[in-house]
C-alpha cells in the first residue's frame, strides 16, 4: 500500500512533466523488483538542497546500489551534517547586489543559491580531520580514491562531536555504513579537491596518495562487467555535467574500445534536468541521442522530466520508498 505522498502523486500527476515523473518512478520501482541494479548520479547542489533526507533511505532500503557524484555532493553532505546550524538561508538571493556578495564573502559565507555555507564551520572543520586522513595514508604508503577517505572519516565517528542534523538524513553516512560503491569523476574542482591540491603544491602530500578519475574509470569498468548480467544496470541521472556524462561512458568505452562485443546497455534511463533541450547541450540532449553514442538501447525505457530536480527527486523517491 502506498503512502500518501504517493498517492497524492498518483491522483494529481496526470499530465506533461507531471505524468513523466510518475512514468519514470514507476519504471525505477519496475527495474529493481525485477532484479536490475541501479546507478544514481548527482550534480548541481544536490546535497546542499538535503537530498539526504530522502536519499539516505533508498541507500538503507537498498534501492541504490552505486553512486557517480560531483566532488562538490560527496563533501557538501558532510558539511551539512557537521555545520548545519552555521548555514546561512538568503531567501532573496535574486536580488543580491555585487556589494551584498562581497559582504557575504567577507564574512566567511560561500552562497550556493539560497544557501550560505560557513567557511569555518564547514570548509575548515572537515580540512582539519581529513588532512589527518590523508596524512595517515601517504605515511603509510597507502592510496585510496577520494570517497574511500570521506568513508574512513564518518565510519571513524571523530565527526559525531559536530553533528548538526539527525544523522539518517545523511546519505553519506548511509553509503558509508552500507560501503555503497563511488564514483567521483573531477573530484580536484571540488573545495576539499582544491585543499588536496594545495598541500601537493606546498610539498606536504603526494599526488599519488589519490585515486585519480582513469583509476574510478578503470574500477567502473569492472564493476559494470560484474553486476549488468540478468536485468542490467539502470540509469538515473540528477542534473546534467560530469556525474553523469563519466559514468554513462563506460559501456561505450568497454564495448568500441575494450573490443567486449557482449557488452549490455544500460537498461533504464532516466534524467531529471531543467537544461533546455538544445544543439550541442549535452544535458539539453533527448535520450534517443544517446543510443548513437552506444549507451542506450533502442528498446532501454528512457524517460526524462524537465523540471527542478529539488522538487521531482524527493517525489520520486518517495514513490518508490512508498511513503
Amino acid at each position: 500500500m502506498k503512502g500518501p505522498i504517493s498517492q497524492f502523486v498518483e491522483k494529481h500527476y496526470k499530465h506533461f512533466n507531471a505524468a513523466a515523473l510518475v512514468d519514470a518512478a514507476k519504471g525505477y520501482e519496475t527495474h529493481i523488483n525485477e532484479g536490475g541494479k541501479m546507478m544514481v548520479t548527482l550534480a548541481g547542489a544536490m546535497s546542499t538542497a538535503e537530498l539526504g533526507k530522502s536519499l539516505a533511505e533508498m541507500i538503507r532500503q537498498g534501492k541504490v546500489d552505486i553512486i557517480s557524484c560531483t566532488g562538490a555532493n560527496l563533501e557538501e553532505d558532510i558539511m551539512n551534517l557537521v555545520a548545519h546550524n552555521h548555514y546561512k538561508r538568503v531567501p532573496h538571493y535574486r536580488d543580491l547586489s555585487p556589494k551584498d556578495e562581497w559582504d557575504l564573502l567577507e564574512n566567511h559565507y560561500n552562497r550556493v543559491t539560497d544557501t550560505c555555507i560557513p567557511e569555518e564551520e564547514a570548509f575548515r572543520r572537515l580540512q582539519k580531520h581529513i588532512h589527518g586522513i590523508w596524512k595517515k595514508a601517504e605515511d603509510s604508503g597507502e592510496r585510496f580514491f577520494p570517497h574511500e577517505y570521506m568513508y574512513q572519516i564518518l565510519l571513524s565517528g571523530e565527526l559525531k562531536q559536530y553533528y548538526e542534523i539527525d544523522p539518517k538524513d545523511s546519505w553519506m553516512l548511509a553509503a558509508a555504513e552500507k560501503n555503497l560503491p563511488i564514483v567521483v569523476p573531477g573530484w580536484e574542482d571540488s573545495t576539499m579537491g582544491n585543499i588536496f591540491a594545495s598541500y601537493v603544491i606546498k610539498g606536504e602530500l603526494q599526488a599519488s596518495t589519490m585515486k585519480s578519475g582513469i583509476e574510478y574509470m578503470a574500477w567502473l569498468a569492472d564493476w559494470y562487467v560484474k553486476n549488468s548480467d540478468g536485468k542490467g544496470i539502470g540509469f538515473f541521472q540528477i542534473g546534467g555535467g560530469i556525474a553523469g556524462d563519466f559514468p554513462i561512458c563506460v559501456v561505450p568505452m568497454l564495448y568500441q574500445d575494450m573490443e567486449m562485443e557482449n557488452i549490455p546497455f544500460w537498461s533504464y534511463f532516466c534524467q531529471i534536468s531543467d537544461s533546455t533541450t538544445s544543439y550541442g547541450s549535452y544535458s539539453g540532449a533527448v535520450p534517443n541521442e544517446k543510443i548513437t553514442w552506444g549507451k542506450l538501447d533502442i528498446d532501454t525505457p528512457k524517460f526524462i522530466v524537465e523540471s527542478d530536480a529539488t522538487i521531482v527527486a524527493p517525489l520520486m523517491f518517495a514513490w518508490i520508498l512508498g511513503w
